[in-house]
């Protein structure tokens, strides 16, 4: 009894069964991982992500860049509050691509540089968490679909330009103070304030400055114009690595830096778990496989079933499984879908335009009345086999 109780029961996997159950998981978790190193390594060239000037993506600016270094300028690509804030100056124009990512002690910081540089200070997009500091004096007014508008202003870089691409943010600012442009259901998308200390300008999309953008109506006249004032371009690329503010001020918490689409997905991830989780529960328990005592080969069931038709006299089941095994093999060779083999109007035409002309009735054939004895089932059967032989060598 013992012997018997220690030993393996049949219900026990063996470890080919566990190899199999676990190939297809492991096999899945390979292809991910090969196309995870495949998508890095060609993504490792020279890539470098939106709005950056050394980017040929679509969403890059290297085209612009090159069109401000045919006419003589010079682009320094920054990514440091640091480093923009020591090189800017009279003579250079200063782009910040996302100032809603700087802390607010780097948004002083910027600020006291814009004043002392007397310089030109680009701002893509900024957003009410940057324009009290970095432009005072306006505010954001919600956003509005990009599409190519008209000027409607007297700011020469636009006048000049024309229409271009604009939308996204809008602001709202004194016209007696700033020229406003642009406008998108009233209110502009592009604004330029003199600072007396050089001027600031907000751009309430950066469309303009994408690779695949330029082109198109004035973008690529307003782009040279606003970033091509002054002999030197400094390009700021802010990055939440950077560590210029001050130890202990402004620094973010890592839930703020973490964007929200990504909790919403953390939040809908953990209800796909409790979903599945419960669906879990409420079975009971894993299937058990067994071990069949006895093979029964696919003969014998075929001959079983038809003695049993044969006893019930059920010839038109008999007959209607034939037809339905005909039309299945016949169909994929006639280039019929699986799920119209039993339409008459769809695999009809297809066997006719393969076959030759003849007398035989095909729709009879395939798809007609039960026999009436067994003698006429036996004629089917031979007829159907024909006629699956002859599409198979037609």
């Amino acid at each position: 009894m013992t012997a018997v109780a220690d030993s393996p029961t049949s219900l026990s996997p063996t470890g080919r069964q566990t190899w199999l159950r676990a190939r297809g998981l492991l096999l899945a978790l390979l292809i991910v991982v090969v196309a995870g190193i495949v998508i890095a390594a060609l993504r490792s060239g020279d890539r470098h992500g939106a709005l950056d000037p050394r980017s040929a993506d679509h969403h890059g600016s290297r085209a612009v860049a090159e069109l401000l270094k045919d006419r003589g300028m010079t682009t320094r690509v920054v990514t440091t509050l640091s480093e923009a804030t020591a090189a800017t100056g009279p003579d250079t124009t200063l782009l910040v691509t996302d100032p809603d990512l700087l802390t607010s002690v780097q948004q002083r910081s910027l600020r006291a540089a814009m004043k002392a540089s007397n310089g030109r200070t680009v701002l893509l997009a900024p957003g009410p968490a940057s324009l009290t500091t970095l432009a005072p004096g306006t505010r954001s007014a919600g956003t509005g679909p990009a599409r190519t508008v008209d000027p409607e202003c007297s700011l020469p870089a636009a006048r000049n330009a024309g229409s271009a691409e604009l939308g996204g943010r809008q602001y709202l600012a004194d016209a007696s103070t700033a020229d406003t442009c642009y406008p998108v259901d009233g209110l502009p998308t592009l604004v330029r304030a003199d600072t007396g200390h050089g001027d600031t300008v907000l751009l309430g999309s950066p469309r303009i400055l994408y690779n695949e953008r330029l082109a198109e109506s004035g973008n690529a006249a307003l782009a040279l114009q606003l970033l091509g004032s002054r002999p030197h371009l400094v390009w700021y690329l802010p990055s939440v690595s950077d560590g210029s503010a001050a130890p202990g001020e402004g620094d973010k918490s890592f839930v703020e830096l973490i964007p929200s689409g990504w909790l919403w997905g953390a939040l809908q991830l953990f209800v796909a778990a409790a979903l599945a989780a419960v669906w879990r529960g409420r079975r009971l328990g894993p299937l058990v496989p067994e071990q069949l005592p006895v093979v029964v080969r696919a003969s014998e069931t075929t001959e079983g079933r038809a003695r049993l038709y044969h006893r019930a006299r059920a010839r038109d089941h008999a007959a209607a499984a034939l037809r339905a095994a005909a039309r299945a093999r016949i169909a994929p060779l006639l280039g019929v879908p699986p799920s119209s083999a039993h339409r008459p109007d769809l695999l009809l035409p297809a066997v006719t335009g393969r076959l030759p002309a003849g007398e035989r009735d095909l729709t009879e054939l395939l798809f007609g009345p039960p026999p009436a004895d067994d003698t006429e089932l036996v004629r089917l059967a031979g007829h159907l086999d024909a006629l699956e032989r002859e599409v198979r060598t037609s």
